[in-house]
């Protein structure tokens, strides 16, 4: 759990008998709280000791903007989700989606009326040995969102630079990814900034997000879960979106609350085509 507001975090295990997903739909349920395509029931009280890491409130979603899948594409990794050997597998179920309800964090309730949800997911062995990722759908336009990932990705007997970047614009989402063509004009990206030009043949998305406060959270590393991944959600994404063809800027702005994680071997994402 990230309290993005005041840059902490708290991570709660559960016995693996208090966890079920179904097969077939987006259903998932830890200990009492679950997890659904229609919203989020969360029920997190770990004693009465410790107030401030209880966590509970209902959360409803409205209709989502996935990611199109296919047969051939299913879901954002493309032709990628049919290799049995990669390290990481990402999806992202809902770009952009309104939200309502209440949520309590320790003696805090807060009321998310006219937010904005965004949803994704990750499994596998663990994460990335360097990866960079920036996400907002809080722009002063409505239904804006942009997430944009780069990533070391382990390939038979070395690796290559892999991006996975959405950007749903007017009810309509370009894709810029490795599978489809697109190609990097340029990444700088250290401990606390994340510069990205992408273009495909019709498009091209300029990006640009500054680290600010944050925590540590739990991810996977070697079969293990490690706090170590720092991530703020307090970040400023600045965007730029034109069309090549006549130069013809079709969309410039910044996103508020954004979510920014830069990790591990970042020189491994700048020194590779």
């Amino acid at each position: 759990v990230l309290d993005g507001a005041a840059g902490e975090s708290t991570y709660h295990r559960f016995p693996l008998s208090e966890f079920h997903a179904d097969n077939d739909i987006f259903d998932v349920s830890i200990g009492n709280s679950r997890f659904s395509r229609s919203g989020i029931t969360l029920d997190i009280r770990p004693g009465d000791t410790d107030q401030k890491q209880r966590v509970f409130g209902t959360i409803h979603f409205e209709p989502w903007q996935g990611w199109p899948v296919t047969l051939s594409r299913p879901g954002v990794m493309g032709p990628y989700s049919f290799i049995p050997f990669m390290e990481c597998n990402h999806g992202i179920l809902s770009m952009d989606h309104a939200i309502e309800g209440t949520l309590s964090v320790g003696k805090t309730k807060t009321s998310m009326m006219g937010g904005r949800g965004y949803i994704e997911k990750d499994w596998g062995r663990g994460f990335p040995r360097g990866y960079v990722w920036a996400q907002s759908n809080h722009f002063a336009e409505k239904g804006v969102s942009i997430s944009a990932s780069v990533a070391r990705i382990p390939w038979l007997t070395g690796a290559f630079r892999g991006y996975l970047i959405g950007f749903l614009l007017r009810g309509k989402l370009y894709r810029f990814t490795t599978y489809l063509g697109a190609s990097i004009e340029y990444i700088e990206v250290d401990k606390n900034k994340y510069r990205l030009g992408v273009r495909d043949r019709k498009y091209r998305l300029q990006l640009s997000a500054r680290r600010t406060g944050g925590a540590l959270l739990h991810a996977p590393y070697d079969k293990q879960m490690v706090a170590r991944v720092a991530e703020t959600m307090n970040s400023t994404i600045r965007l730029r979106f034109e069309r090549i063809e006549d130069g013809k800027i079709l969309f410039e702005g910044h996103g508020e609350h954004g979510c920014l994680e830069v990790q591990g071997d970042l020189d491994s994402l700048m020194n590779q085509g």
